[in-house]
């Protein structure tokens, strides 16, 4: 296989057997100063302040080649520093691989006289060791600072115990929260811990707890919409059904939420076993939402119409979106991102500009931001309509939109899968000089855009007299000196 390899700028071009395109920048210096360290939003261009890089630095730094302790270098090099939840907020996030160090980052703040601890402020630490799965940490810190702690630390402490997988340890969270880190145990706490159990597919968690505490909180019917959210998510639809049928039983009511998730558990269940029953099966809860007189609402029709597009009936969806005001509903920002990337995702890339000038002109537009815009050129890389994939780049910028570095890099690995190394030379300069650290790596170019070599056919020249007569001698030289025995003409008797 042949492959290119060009720098940028334009430098060299040569080939491997890799079929690989490789761009080594060839102003690294100016390069380099762009390679600033990005926050974790994966879409965000915004450089952290100078004086969080600094302490991240200091709290990052080996203990062992200082014998200070990290609460001393602080106070020695940042005493005239005051602390904000901003700067503090980034000082954490570009710090994760500091540990317990932070702990001696907190120190420092409190000996700070004009520092003190905010519901805000706390919830970073709470935050920063969940993601770090250190709960004692955040055990010691609820502990020492429950005069503070208020509903976003409460929440931080609950959705990272919940994502870490934790579940069980979320029910001894909610019996003990009152004694051990004076959070008020109420209707709107236990909703908040059943809502994240609920996503995150731990609805037999959430009911165990709700039934367990029902004498002391009796729960409302957002709870139980929560509940059939949640057996929803975990594809239960069974357990849903069942929790159903006793709320009906207990008289409460069930909302257009719970049964918008039995919708979506149907579909997808659909979608997996077979799809021609998705049709038949939608209608049926529809039919029990009429019956019961649950109103349809927008969240209803998105439901269906993503799951419609799922199996690639975008004209089903589409008649979907232009009879929403039968039902007196209309459609919001999601129904038209639905419909954008299933358009797409069909080619139908005029339909797909026009939806994009329709979601605007219905006052969606703010909508449409750089995770959006990322979504419609992965789309159309991936149908391989680049040509347009650029068009719709344009209208990114034109939008206010600022492309990072997951944007670009789509975009240059896909022009040099076609082997256009001119295009992505193009929007890596561009990324350059707006600021975005774009760095250099292969890619592999599509056999499909290789360029074939022609082989060319040698014509065959007429020999002359001297060549022909020079032929035959070779031959005739090669006869006489043959090994095999020639038959001698003996003279016929008669």
């Amino acid at each position: 296989m042949i492959g290119a390899l060009e720098r940028f700028g334009g430098v060299t071009r040569s080939t491997d057997d890799n079929s690989k395109t490789r761009y080594n920048g060839a102003q690294m210096a100016t390069t380099s100063r762009s390679l600033a360290f990005l926050l974790s939003k994966p879409f965000s261009t915004q450089s952290p302040d100078p004086i969080a890089q600094s302490l991240s630095t200091e709290i990052l730094k080996n203990p062992d080649l200082d014998p200070l302790p990290i609460t001393q270098r602080l106070q020695l090099s940042f005493s005239h520093i005051k602390p904000t939840s901003l700067l503090i907020s980034q000082t954490l996030n570009l710090s994760p691989e500091a540990g317990r160090t932070v702990l001696g980052f907190n120190d420092w703040l409190l000996s700070d006289p004009n520092f003190n601890h905010t519901d805000e402020t706390l919830s970073f630490f709470i935050d920063y060791f969940g993601r770090r799965k250190d709960f004692k940490a955040a055990h010691d810190l609820l502990v020492n600072n429950k005069s503070v702690a208020g509903p976003k630390t409460f929440e931080s402490s609950v959705d990272r115990l919940v994502r870490a997988g934790r579940p069980a340890q979320v029910l001894g969270f909610f019996e003990g929260m009152g004694k051990d880190y004076g959070f008020k145990r109420d209707k709107e706490s236990l909703r908040l811990i059943v809502e994240k159990l609920c996503e995150n597919g731990y609805a037999s968690y959430a009911e165990k707890m709700v039934k367990n505490s029902a004498n002391e909180i009796f729960p409302d019917e957002m709870i139980c919409d929560l509940l059939i959210k949640g057996w929803c998510v975990d594809g239960k639809l069974e357990e849903a059904k069942r929790l159903a049928g006793e709320m009906y039983r207990g008289g409460f009511e069930i909302g257009t939420m719970a049964y918008n998730a039995m919708l979506d558990c149907v579909c997808k269940l659909c979608r997996k076993k077979d799809p021609f029953r998705l049709h038949s099966e939608a209608e049926k809860v529809l039919l029990d939402m009429d019956i019961y007189g649950v109103p349809r609402n927008v969240e209803t029709f998105n439901v269906l119409m993503n799951n419609l597009c799922k199996i690639r009936k975008t004209e089903d969806a589409m008649k979907l979106f232009y009879r929403m005001g039968e039902w007196g509903c209309y459609p919001d920002a999601e129904s038209y991102l639905i419909l954008i990337r299933s358009l797409y995702q069909a080619a139908r890339v005029a339909e797909g500009d026009e939806m994009i000038d329709r979601m605007k002109s219905a006052g969606f537009g703010d909508k449409l931001g750089e995770k959006e815009y990322y979504s419609f050129l992965k789309i159309l890389c991936g149908v391989e309509r680049v040509e347009h994939a650029i068009i719709v780049f344009k209208k990114m910028k034109a939008d206010g939109c600022k492309p990072g570095i997951k944007t670009y890099d789509l975009l240059m690995g896909k022009w040099c899968g076609h082997n256009r190394l001119d295009r992505a030379n193009a929007l890596y300069n561009e990324a350059v000089e707006n600021g975005v650290p774009v760095e250099p790596k292969p890619y592999r170019v599509d056999p499909r855009y290789m360029k074939k070599t022609k082989a060319v056919k040698e014509e065959k020249k007429r020999e002359t007299l001297p060549e022909k007569m020079a032929r035959k001698r070779r031959r005739l030289k090669q006869i006489r000196l043959s090994f095999v025995k020639k038959p001698k003409r003996t003279m016929r008797h008669v």
